[in-house]
Order: structure tokens, then C-alpha cells, then sequence
């Protein structure tokens, strides 16, 4: 069997599907690869780093042809600008797994079933114990919250941390992070590493003691909660009369800070605002707002996904694709969720997508020519 990978055609996208040190994962289990010539160039891997462990170089339109199975960033419905191009050249009976905003890129995954494409969105991957290694999702939260992070102290005008020196004590910067899930707790870690005097708020209660064990104080709101998680693990929509009263609570909290990183999204739907114009006004003049859920709507009201907006003095960030902003890193924990995942896929050398196991009935989002994933197939109508 082979599996391909290629450069990420997406505008703005610098990572790779495969990094060099996830290869290893495929020496048992008979798999050859090949990519195109120079797909890691820009995430920082050069093409002999390749070679040395026995991957094939190629063309674009090679790497199409002669794999079984074709890994990338971003399939077509994660790719808008290019992704036609892509899809003309997969062809029946192949694989592609990638992530591809299943939920929402409804259009492409009819393409893709038309195509006769099976497709393994790495979005849907559940958070279960052996899917763990798997989890695309999680590696790239991790890398979104650590570079907001260096956003908010770049934009920021004064320093994170307190310093006493000859010219006097410098305060500490007050930082709130929104969102204690993947993304939310490494900006709680950097922050504090920082030096920052940090707060972490999440509308699940249980999440207190971790963002307590990384030395930020848990506020709590009263503002009582539902069930915040899904089966799969990932946040569900809460009502709009929720999202009224978690705003009129969190006002008086962010007048206080001096930056403010919101993470909050829903698989699907548009991210809940929970910052308005108003409370961002009673923010200090020179204080900072990352909106790390800019890319879909922004939890606050004034983000503009992919610029950045000064309103009363404040500085509202909706930064897109921030993994890309760190390609290497990124790109080698993605590799290696997308290695376990094929890994885990094939069986005597050959790939096979059993619909009664757990993994591949939440991934998979085509086959044999139709939407199989139930959820998919509903919002398809």
C-alpha cells in the first residue's frame, strides 16, 4: 500500500501531513510513501530529510495517482481557495484522510461521496482512551494557545511580568483566559510562565482543579450550567438566555484585566459571543483581546476574523490558523496523529474501515460513494 502526501495548496498554509519524524511509525507496517518534491520546505523540513528514511519524491499530480491513501492539513472542504483542484485528481476507491470541517463544508463532502472518495475527517476523531494519539484536534489547541498567547504580550504595551528593579516595581500584567479546554490551558501555562498574574474561567466546574494546578485562579461565575460536553468530549451550545447571563457576570471580571484570550467554541456552529462591545469598552485603554475562535465568528462582538480592531482603546486580535504560524512544531504533532491513525487503520497490509468500530464510524465521512456518517448525512438532508 502507499500513502502520499503533498504541499498544502491552501493560502496561508505552512504545515505538512507528514513530518520526518513520524515515519518511523510506518516501518512495520509495509507501507512506502511518497510526496511531492519540496511539501515540507515550508514547515522546515527539507527534502533530504525525507529521503534518508526511504520516502519516494514525486510530483503533485504522481503523489495523486499512486496513492492509496492521501494525507493531508487541509482536504477540500477545509480548503475553499483550491480545493476543486485537489478533487479533480483523487479518484475513486482512494483514501483521504485530512481535516476537512466536515460539519459545515456540506457541499464538499458530496463532492467527495460523488467522487467516490473515502474521506476521514480528523475533526471528528472522539475523545476516547485509544484514540488518544489520534487527536489532531487537541495537538492543535495546544499550538493555538501558546502562540495567543505571545500575541496578546507582543500587542500588549506594558510587560507580563513583575520586575523590581532601580527604577521601581513593574506590576504584573492580568491576564483571564475563557475556555479551560486544550487551547485554554496551555495560554493559562504560558501566561504563568510568563509571569503574568493569570485567571481561568469555563463554564464546567470540574476543570477548576486543573486550571488551579497550573497556578491561575478559577473564577467562578453564578451563573449555573447544564451539561457542557458531548459525548465525544467536545462543547455543546448552551441557549442564548445562558449566554445573557454569563456576559452580565463576566463584565465586572474583565474590567479588571489587562488581556483577555477567548477559546470557546462549538464543533459546527458558530462560536458564542461572549464578550460585547460594551464590556470591552469598560476594559483599560491599551488592554488586549485575543479571539482565538475568530475563525468561526469570534466570541466577541467586535473580532473580525483576520485583523486586528481598536475600539475605546482596546485591541481586539481575530488571528486565523495560528498552527500554521508554527509550522514545525505543528506540523510534527499532526504528523504523528495522522501516522497513529493510519497505523491503527491498516490490518495485513491493507486498509480496512470496519463501520462497527468506534474510530472509524466517527471519521469517516464517505465511502463507496455516499455520506455514511450519520450526523453528515442528516445535515445533508
Amino acid at each position: 500500500m502507499t500513502a502520499g502526501f503533498v504541499s498544502e495548496a491552501s493560502p496561508g498554509e505552512r504545515r505538512v501531513a507528514m513530518a520526518p519524524s513520524a515515519i518511523s511509525v510506518f516501518n512495520k507496517t509495509g507501507i512506502e510513501l511518497v510526496m511531492e518534491t519540496g511539501s515540507g520546505v515550508a514547515a522546515g523540513f527539507p527534502d533530504r530529510d525525507y529521503t534518508a528514511k526511504g520516502v519516494r519524491l514525486a510530483s503533485r499530480a504522481e503523489v495523486f495517482a499512486a496513492a492509496d491513501v492521501l494525507l493531508q492539513v487541509r482536504s477540500p472542504g477545509a480548503n475553499p481557495a483550491t480545493g476543486a483542484d485537489d478533487l479533480a485528481l483523487m479518484r475513486s476507491g482512494q483514501t483521504v484522510i485530512g481535516l476537512g470541517e466536515p460539519l459545515t463544508a456540506i457541499d464538499a463532502a458530496r463532492a467527495l461521496a460523488a467522487r467516490g472518495v473515502s474521506f476521514l475527517a480528523m475533526e471528528l476523531m472522539p475523545r476516547i482512551t485509544r484514540a488518544q494519539s489520534m487527536d489532531a484536534l487537541s495537538s492543535m489547541a495546544t499550538i493555538s494557545g501558546y502562540k495567543a498567547v505571545l500575541l496578546a504580550a507582543d500587542a500588549l504595551p506594558r510587560m507580563f511580568p513583575m520586575l523590581m528593579t532601580a527604577a521601581g516595581t513593574v506590576a504584573p500584567a492580568k491576564v483571564l483566559v475563557i475556555g479551560a479546554g486544550v487551547a485554554g490551558l496551555q495560554a493559562i501555562a504560558t501566561a504563568r510562565r510568563l509571569g503574568a498574574v493569570v485567571s481561568g474561567y469555563d463554564i464546567r466546574s470540574a476543570v477548576k482543579e486543573q486550571i488551579e494546578s497550573l497556578g491561575a485562579r478559577f473564577i467562578v461565575l453564578d451563573v449555573a450550567a447544564a451539561a457542557a460536553e458531548d459525548k465525544g468530549g467536545y462543547a455543546k451550545a448552551m441557549g442564548e438566555d445562558f449566554y445573557r447571563r454569563q456576559r452580565e457576570a463576566l463584565g465586572d471580571v474583565l474590567a479588571e484585566q489587562n488581556v483577555v484570550i477567548t477559546t470557546a467554541a462549538v464543533p459546527g456552529k458558530r462560536a458564542p459571543v461572549l464578550i460585547t462591545a460594551e464590556m470591552a469598552a469598560r476594559m483599560a485603554p491599551g488592554s488586549v483581546i485575543v479571539d482565538i475562535a475568530a475563525e468561526h465568528g469570534g466570541n466577541c462582538e467586535l473580532t473580525r476574523p483576520g485583523e486586528t480592531v481598536e475600539a475605546d482603546g482596546v485591541r481586539i486580535l481575530g488571528p486565523l490558523n495560528l498552527p500554521s504560524a508554527i509550522p514545525y512544531h505543528a506540523s510534527q504533532m499532526y504528523a504523528r496523529n495522522i501516522a497513529a491513525f493510519l497505523k491503527y487503520l491498516v490490518k495485513d497490509g491493507k486498509l480496512a474501515l470496519h463501520p462497527e468500530d468506534e474510530i472509524v464510524k466517527e471519521t469517516l465521512v464517505t465511502h463507496a460513494g455516499e455520506i455514511v456518517h450519520s450526523r453528515i448525512r442528516e445535515l445533508a438532508g
